[in-house]
């Protein structure tokens, strides 16, 4: 496990052009993804996954008739498929989907896009005169947190103190089973009682589900490693710059050598929308 400590000596250059983009970005249009992918409703939600695998998202908008009815997220599919041991490939992605969608103006600012996300509990859909133009999710927004002043809270105060661990020889069907019936999005991977490596919803997806392959393996051999960590009393801010340097949505939290905590992107998102 990999504690980082000294961000600005490791990665000054990154922290600085992160502190310049974090002071031009004041509104949801200039931190959307503009490109959205799509699912028609009647395909099965083994093909939206394997979609999602491929492209390395989250979510889909769920279109009918030109018009978008819908998301399903990677969330949907392992709580309410894979967990309760559904087949994905006879699950129809609209009797999935969460509908209506949550939307917002690329006009918006920021802070409103963290209100709205945390009080409705979801992805954010973009409209703008009606039309479908981006959607925002929580990876969306922490690119614009890294060095804002509001958010210097501590990590503490906001992440989850109850970490699921699993043994690098339990098979990625049973971490699965775990992640989907506690409604979580990783389980930390221990070697020998020692957290070495991450398993999480979207390593399901891009290793498994978008390349049609067993989940009966040890998951020790197919979890993200080295683990990242950061100590406790981060500054949340701090967080959200580590988790968009390193393209990652989830980091333990350490504490007197032990792992203390986890937090996550949506977590940095309610402690910026305060």
């Amino acid at each position: 496990m990999e504690v980082i400590k000294d961000f600005r000596k490791i990665f000054p250059p990154v922290m600085d052009r992160a502190y310049e983009r974090s002071k031009e970005r004041r509104h949801v249009r200039e931190i959307m993804t503009s490109k959205v992918i799509t699912v028609k409703p009647d395909v099965s939600m083994s093909e939206a996954a394997k979609t999602m695998g491929e492209k390395r998202i989250g979510s889909i908008i769920v279109m009918e008739n030109e018009k978008p009815v819908g998301i399903v997220t990677e969330r949907d599919l392992l709580s309410n498929i894979l967990a309760k041991s559904l087949n994905p490939e006879n699950i129809r992605v609209r009797t999935t989907m969460s509908s209506p969608l949550i939307t917002i103006s690329p006009a918006d600012t920021i802070k409103a896009a963290a209100r709205t996300m945390i009080k409705k509990k979801g992805r954010l859909a973009v409209f703008d005169e009606g039309k479908l133009v981006g959607i925002v999710t929580a990876s969306d927004l922490i690119k614009s947190m890294p060095w804002v002043e509001e958010t210097r809270l501590m990590v503490d105060d906001y992440m989850t103190r109850k970490v699921e661990t699993a043994d690098e020889k339990a098979t990625v069907a049973k971490v699965v089973r775990v992640m989907g019936n506690k409604r979580i999005g990783s389980v930390v991977i221990t070697r020998g009682g020692e957290p070495f490596g991450i398993f999480t919803e979207r390593d399901l997806l891009t290793t498994f589900l978008a390349k049609g392959r067993s989940v009966e393996v040890p998951v020790g051999e197919e979890c993200s490693s080295p683990l990242y960590a950061i100590p406790s009393s981060t500054p949340v801010n701090v967080a959200a710059y580590v988790m968009s340097s390193r393209h990652i949505k989830r980091l333990p939290v350490v504490s007197q050598g032990k792992i203390a905590g986890i937090i996550t992107a949506r977590d940095l998102v309610e402690a910026y929308s305060k």
